[in-house]
């Protein structure tokens, strides 16, 4: 604060000085007194803290500013002239003063600076010298400190010496009492209370041990004795923690058993605290009066389902969902975490070694209270069907990893209590006391969990188990489409003694109005008895339906649903390693229905009644719907598979590709069975085809100049041909798609071209004939091209042109032939259908002297040798029916490879399946 006042006031100082020597020099006089209020400003308080000098200099000349504004003369400066010169005489004043005070204030401050130094460096001399002393001190007591340890030791090791004397020394007195059958000294220390219980234990114990090691005469007859007080006292003991157990005294409980597991391990008294428990003695009980009602109810003759839950008459129906709880489980384990939960705590007040106590209760738990229920409900289980016992199996599983998992909270701490030090020293660690366990409760719950598990999982116990009940269902669930397919192949492939049979057995079946078989029926019924022949089979046959033979995907969906709880089974019952190996095995069970039970044996029987079909008559094309049904239900199958499945097979690169070459064998299978059906159909269609063409009368063509002929639009055939190319393509179109669907059409329709072309060279043609077989071409093409394939309408406006020679002039015919298609044709293939027209014979020599004139310039001679090149292009289209289209190569049903989605019908084969 000086500072500033003093750095304040040099600086007024100095503006007031020089203001001074100026008006000094303009010889004006200072003077003499300041105005009060201007002296109490000249303060060196004024100066302190922040200070402005033009509010000083304002203030100072305040009161003249004032009175000069009043004046009305010119302006005056002398008056603050001399204010000023006043004031800077008093600031130049206080100026020396504060600089006279600075000077002895920096010299009291040097002054002390040197004191203060002096009297650090005195204090650090002394600092040092103490650490000094304690350094010595710390190293005299550690010599001390040494000194003492060794001493502490040699008298411990003296101590321990005199203690296994001592103890040797006792032990081989109470050795000698006992060898002259005096239990006096032991009797009156049992007797002394708690702490002389504790040291009998010891004690008997160490003389088990040593009437062990003992080779005397008489040593036999001491350990029998010594072995008896032991049994006598160790029974008193179990009989005074059973008392203390039932009056619920903790602390005697607590003593008891600390004193057992000094004498023998504490393990008599474990097993009287668990046998005696209340949980135990109720679960026995209580699941002896359900063994009674259960055989009672048997022997009643009563139906099994009185004994069971309500609940249960769902269990054995596959299309519900399994049980996720069971009653009598449920309480068991809630009444086991109750418990647990409660003896927890008594364990570990009570037992100085409480894990082994919690492991031996949790093991008696698992291996009485839950396995028997366990094992009354998986029997129960298994007198209904296979899939209840699963299922059974699983929600046991299912509810005691929880259980477990529950458990593991009561993980005690391990308290090891190490008792009778010396003795064991001296004799080696020979004594039996183990006063810890390694394995944890944690351990022993997984352990115990597995061995629960282990009879019903063992080996290929569950898979073939699980095996049985998936072939069971897909068994009853197609017992119908099976019979009716059976049925179906059986009359197929039967001889003509199978359908006289069949004939025979119908007309024995038949009945009159009034009830009584006719005579035809009592002659049949006759005829089959004398033959030795049973028409009851025929009759169970025959009541088969249609509908039952028939696909379905929810038949389908029913199976994958059912299959995919089996999986979440396997995955919950299987060890880990196992899991993929069951699941490939369950893979197998699911090809051997899905696909060989159920849509090869469709497969089979649509081609049956193909190869049975009368060839005379018009193609079933219903049988193509099979072909659909199977696509979808493939490609749900083989969506299922790489959805579900193979990721299960993922830590088994073997059995993963296994899998994939097992699924892609079978539907490869199911690809020939699929390509056979569709080759059978078209061939059927084909000939069906061509069979109406043969119906083609000679003169259909060369008809006569009559208003019949006129009034008639289509000849028959072609109408026929024709009505069934429209339900070929519609009954393709809404079975097949994709690339399927256009080898299928494009072979029918390259197969009726070829048909086309021979049957054109058969028939004579005049002028108004050629009308009407314009008019067939002309609907065989719009059939055709509604198929919407262009290489089919490129063929078939190949037939339209070559209908057209019929029509065409002869003087212009030469020129037609060049034309479009045809001039691609060597004119030699042409002369077969152009010997057809009736006017062939009147121009037939000019038309063949023309072709073969000598006279050819070189355009002619190119000419030839492009209708030669195009001839050979002819017989390439004539051989298509032949090289062009295999259902071996272009349909393929399902999926080979991974699904690429139902509009791509059957041919999947660009996309690689699971890797």
């Amino acid at each position: 604060m000086a500072e500033a006042s003093r750095v304040h006031m040099e600086k007024a100082g100095n503006s007031f000085h020089s203001n001074h020597t100026l008006y000094s020099h303009l010889g004006m006089s200072r003077a003499p007194s300041l105005d009060p209020a201007v002296e109490a400003q000249l303060q060196l308080q004024s100066f302190k803290g922040k200070f402005d000098v033009t509010e000083f200099v304002g203030g100072i000349s305040e009161k003249l500013i004032a009175e000069s504004k009043q004046d009305a003369g010119p302006f005056d400066p002398k008056p603050f002239i001399r204010n000023f010169e006043a004031a800077v005489d008093k600031l130049i004043a206080i100026r020396k003063d504060v600089q006279a005070k600075t000077e002895q204030m920096e010299k009291s401050v040097r002054v002390s600076e040197r004191e203060y130094s002096k009297k650090m460096a005195d204090l650090n001399r002394g600092f040092e010298t103490v650490g000094n002393s304690f350094s010595g001190m710390e190293t005299k007591m550690n010599e001390v400190s040494s000194t003492a340890i060794r001493i502490g030791e040699q008298l411990e090791t003296v101590h321990v010496e005199r203690q296994r004397a001592q103890a040797a020394y006792d032990i081989i007195d109470f050795y000698n009492q006992f060898s002259r059958g005096d239990t006096s000294r032991l009797d009156a220390l049992r007797k002394e209370g708690r702490q002389g219980r504790r040291q009998v234990a010891i004690l008997l114990r160490r003389l088990n041990t040593v009437a062990k090691e003992v080779d005397l005469p008489s040593a036999d007859k001491t350990r029998e004795s010594i072995e008896h007080f032991c049994e006598k006292f160790e029974k008193e003991m179990l009989n005074l923690f059973d008392r203390s157990y039932r009056k619920g005294d903790p602390k005697m409980m607590h003593h008891c058993a600390q004193t057992l597991l000094e004498f023998n391990g504490g393990s008599s008294c474990i097993q009287v605290y668990v046998n005696q428990h209340d949980f135990f003695i109720n679960s026995e009980k209580k699941h002896t009066e359900d063994s009674i009602l259960y055989v009672h109810t048997l022997f009643s003759h009563f139906n099994l389902q009185t004994l069971l839950h309500k609940r249960w008459q769902t269990v054995p129906d596959p299309d519900k969902a399994p049980p996720k709880t069971e009653q009598g489980l449920t309480e068991l384990f809630a009444e086991i975490r109750d418990t647990v939960g409660i003896e927890a705590q008594i364990v570990k007040a009570v037992f100085p070694n409480p894990p082994v106590v919690m492991q031996v209760f949790l093991q008696r738990v698992f291996a009485q209270s839950i396995q028997q229920h366990m094992e009354q409900l998986l029997h129960r289980g298994s007198s209904l069907s296979d899939l209840v016992y699963l299922r059974i199996l699983q929600l046991v599983h299912v509810q005691a990893s929880n259980l477990v998992e529950d458990l593991k909270a009561y993980e005690l701490p391990a308290t090891r209590t190490v008792f009778d030090t010396d003795f064991r020293k001296s004799f080696g660690g020979s004594s039996v006391v183990t006063s810890a366990t390694s394995a944890t409760v944690t351990t022993m719950l997984e352990t115990t969990m597995e061995e629960l598990f282990v009879p019903y999982t063992e080996g290929q116990r569950y898979l073939e188990r699980e095996s049985r009940s998936l072939g069971t269902l897909y068994t009853s669930l197609l017992i119908n489409f099976t019979r009716y397919h059976a049925k179906v192949q059986k009359e197929g492939k039967g001889s003509v003694f199978d359908r006289v049979v069949n004939q025979l057995s119908a007309a024995a079946a038949t009945t009159s109005t009034g009830g009584v078989s006719s005579t035809s029926a009592q002659a049949a019924s006759a005829i089959l008895r004398f033959g030795g022949i049973s028409s009851t089979n025929t009759v169970e046959e025959d009541q088969v339906k249609e509908e039952d033979g028939q696909l379905s995907v929810e038949v389908a969906e029913k199976m994958l649903r059912w299959h995919a709880e089996a999986i979440g089974r396997c995955v919950e019952l299987s060890p880990q390693n196992d899991v993929a190996k069951n699941t490939f095995a369950l893979l197998r069970v699911l090809a051997e229905a899905i696909s060989t039970a159920y849509m090869e044996e469709a497969l089979e029987t649509a081609q049956a009644r193909l190869e049975t079909a009368d060839t005379k008559s018009e193609p079933n094309l219903q049988q193509m719907s099979v072909l659909r049904l199977t696509d979808l239900i493939c490609h749900l199958w083989q969506q299922y598979v790489n959805t579900a499945l193979l990721p299960l097979a993922s830590s088994s690169v073997t059995i993963r590709r296994e899998m994939v070459v097992f699924n892609n064998q079978t539907v490869s299978r199911l690809d020939g069975g699929a390509n056979h059906l569709m080759q059978k159909l078209a061939d059927n269609i084909v000939a069906w085809l061509s069979l109406q063409l043969t119906k083609q009368k000679r003169n259909d063509f060369k008809p006569r100049n009559d208003d019949l002929s006129f009034a008639r639009v289509n000849t028959e055939p072609c109408v026929a041909c024709c009505d069934l190319l429209e339900k070929v393509r519609d009954s393709a179109k809404a079975s097949l798609s994709g690339k399927n669907l256009e080898v299928f059409l494009t072979e029918i329709g390259v197969t009726f071209h070829s048909l086309l072309l021979e049957h054109l060279r058969k028939f004579p043609v005049n002028p108004t004939g050629g009308l009407m077989l314009a008019k067939d071409i002309k609907m065989y093409q719009d059939t055709i091209a509604s198929f919407g394939i262009p290489s089919l309408t490129e063929r078939y406006e190949f037939i339209r042109q070559l209908g057209n020679l019929f029509l065409v002039r002869p003087d212009v015919l030469k020129s037609y032939m060049t034309e479009n298609y045809l001039g691609r044709i060597d004119p030699t293939l042409l002369k077969p259908y152009l010997a057809l027209r009736s006017d062939w014979g009147q121009f037939e020599k000019g038309f063949n002297d023309q072709d073969g004139s000598p006279a050819e310039d070189g355009a002619a001679l190119e000419t030839k040798g492009r209708f030669g090149r195009l001839s050979i292009m002819m017989k390439d289209l004539e051989s298509l029916k032949v090289e062009g289209i295999k259902f071996s190569e272009g349909i393929t049903v399902g999926i080979p490879t991974l699904p690429s989605g139902l509009t791509n019908g059957f041919s999947m084969a660009n996309r690689p399946f699971g890797i």
